[in-house]
């Protein structure tokens, strides 16, 4: 393990500041080990460092820039509407424009209600499906991360998971079924028994807070029958996957619809958002056009609302045509590497986010994840670093291409990776032998 100049100095000041020195556990190198790169600039595919490193990022803001770092169509829409207003709590005709534009892309959303994260929009999303159905309990799953409610923090992947946590300490889970991710089985039991009291299913359609691990679809066509046919909700956490995967999420690539989406990263362009939407049956029950209320002094900021728009109109065909080729590139490149240096691990992708599970051959479900190699991804992570990529320093975390990452920045990706991963071999034969 390396400290990078200027990295633990900063480090230290921010742990005299803040609770373990970040404003996010997922930013901490907990699960790696060392002070956290703290990040000064950051543009296209690159970050620089405080120390003026220049890094290739797989981070992308967890997702959020799906065009690179500081696209000029984001920044040029964020800097002409700063020029009229930065913040009004009032309603802005920017709020309705990237409402539009969300409508137009994902099939089930005829309604939405702009909020500031994916935990507040997750929160809401249940609220209401408890509302119209009258019924409490909600079916979640194992390795899902659907934000820091107390009720959903059990069994939870991304930063929970990576730090060795349980969730909450008291009982705030007693409504809340947890199911093995992608197992029909289960949640068929789960129907059969207590389908009447079920207000709603929640689940991410394509995990990314275990790792990439995509949902089998005759288990979401599962899910997609059994809520309809008990009256339950169908709620898909698309915080992550919303316009990442695909134009309209990974709904619109399944074909399977929800009842109720969650979404955030992309819509923000980059600035902190949330959103979720639905049929316009089910969202005119949210206040004021109904009983169900849901507030925020800073929803729809329409800074916010600019950049988001901005971004989504910057992603066409021809974009999404270009995230796939790059990430199929960089997949391509990563199993290949793994199969010359004869190391165990395997990469799971969809579309423009992929993860490499070092010691395992495949990732279905959340016990799968939690046999990840922590000590070998530690050593990866590491050797990643030194040979300029930062990745997400967690092994149940996805990586992030961007327009920004071209057929070079892929390749030198490759490259450090082919390296780091030589060297991993070499010093676990090392350790054998000795």
């Amino acid at each position: 393990m390396i400290q990078f100049a200027g990295h633990s100095t900063a480090f230290d000041r921010a742990l005299s500041l803040m609770p373990g020195g970040v404003n996010s556990p997922v930013r901490s190198f907990a699960a790696v080990g060392g002070a956290p790169v703290f990040i000064e600039r950051a543009e296209g595919a690159w970050l620089e460092s405080v120390d003026g490193r220049q890094l290739i990022d797989l981070v992308g803001s967890w997702g959020a820039a799906i065009l690179g770092h500081g696209h000029p169509a984001v920044r040029d829409a964020i800097r002409a509407q700063s020029e009229n207003t930065v913040s009004i709590g009032l309603a802005s005709p920017r709020e309705s424009d990237l409402a539009e534009e969300i409508i137009a892309r994902v099939p089930s959303v005829q309604r939405v209600r702009f909020v500031n994260s994916g935990t507040e929009a997750v929160m809401s999303a249940l609220r209401l499906a408890r509302h119209v159905t009258g019924r409490r309990r909600i079916v979640r799953f194992e390795g899902g991360y659907h934000g820091h409610a107390d009720a959903l923090l059990s069994g939870a992947g991304s930063g929970v998971s990576t730090l060795g946590l349980d969730g909450e300490e008291y009982d705030a889970t007693s409504d809340v079924t947890i199911l093995p991710y992608n197992d029909i089985d289960a949640v068929k039991r789960v129907f059969d028994r207590i389908g009447a009291e079920i207000a709603g299913v929640i689940l991410e359609p394509i995990s990314g807070n275990m790792g990439v691990v995509p949902g089998d679809h005759p288990w979401l066509r599962a899910l997609r029958n059994l809520t309809r046919r008990s009256g339950s909700v169908l709620i898909f956490d698309e915080v992550m996957t919303g316009f990442r995967v695909a134009d309209g999420g990974a709904q619109s690539l399944l074909g399977v619809h929800a009842d109720l989406t969650t979404l955030g990263k992309v819509i923000g362009g980059g600035l902190p958002v949330g959103a979720f939407g639905g049929s316009a049956d089910l969202m005119d029950q949210i206040a004021p056009a109904g009983p169900v209320y849901q507030a925020g002094t800073m929803s729809g900021n329409p800074l916010t609302m600019a950049a988001g728009l901005a971004a989504l109109r910057a992603l066409d065909e021809s974009a999404y045509a270009a995230l796939e080729r790059a990430g199929k590139r960089l997949q391509a490149g990563l199993e290949q590497a793994i199969q010359d240096s004869g190391f165990t691990a395997c990469v799971q992708r969809q579309g423009s986010m992929l993860t490499l599970f070092p010691g395992l051959a495949r990732v279905q479900s959340f016990s799968d994840a939690n046999l990840v190699n922590r000590r070998q991804f530690s050593r990866f992570f590491h050797a990643m670093l030194r040979r300029g990529v930062h990745l997400p320093p967690s092994p149940h975390e996805a990586w992030f291409v961007s327009l920004a990452h071209d057929d070079e920045i892929i390749d030198a990706i490759v490259d450090a990776a082919a390296a780091s991963l030589r060297e991993l071999r070499d010093l676990s034969t090392k350790e054998t032998t000795s």
